[in-house]
């Protein structure tokens, strides 16, 4: 199968989320919702993803060597050792409460992210950039009163990489 110049930079956009959803492709790609992803995954992709036990959309190994990305996730025996992720997400990565701490809020995670980077991301994108480190592995979520979250891995563990 011949894929289109979009169609390929739609499949490396795939395996470099990989583990994703719906809504993070929606976003990057700009279309406008889940179920357009979902139709043009079937449509031009279906030989290239898969869904997993967990209903996340991951990229086969052909399709990893045919647009020649790494993927978003390396790791042995279920344990991510490199992770490649956009500037926000590892800046969250480098400040979110690690494994031996209190897990904590958007919000405390937002205000680390002021004091530390001097950025002011929405709450909306910093809430969105913990949940796709915890579909990585690497963040787990305790739920008190709100979802708290902090590393389900020692942050030295695990080499951060900065993608486009």
């Amino acid at each position: 199968m011949t894929l289109s110049e979009e169609a390929r930079e739609r499949l490396a956009d795939v395996v470099e989320l990989q583990p994703t959803k719906n809504a993070e492709l929606q976003e990057r790609w700009g279309v406008e919702g889940g179920s357009d992803v979902h139709s043009y995954l079937e449509s031009e992709l279906e030989e290239y993803y898969y869904r997993d036990d967990n209903s996340l959309i991951r990229a086969t190994a052909e399709a990893a060597e045919l647009v020649d990305v790494e993927p978003g996730v390396e790791g042995e025996d279920g344990l991510p050792s490199v992770i490649r992720v956009p500037e926000l997400q590892a800046q969250v990565f480098r400040v979110v409460a690690g494994p031996d701490e209190r897990s904590e809020s958007v919000v405390s995670v937002l205000h680390k992210l002021r004091a530390e980077f001097d950025v002011d991301p929405d709450t909306d994108d910093v809430r969105s950039a913990l949940q796709s480190l915890r579909r990585k592995d690497v963040v787990e979520v305790e739920y008190r009163t709100v979802p708290t979250f902090r590393l389900a891995v020692e942050r030295d563990a695990v080499d951060v990489e900065v993608s486009a």
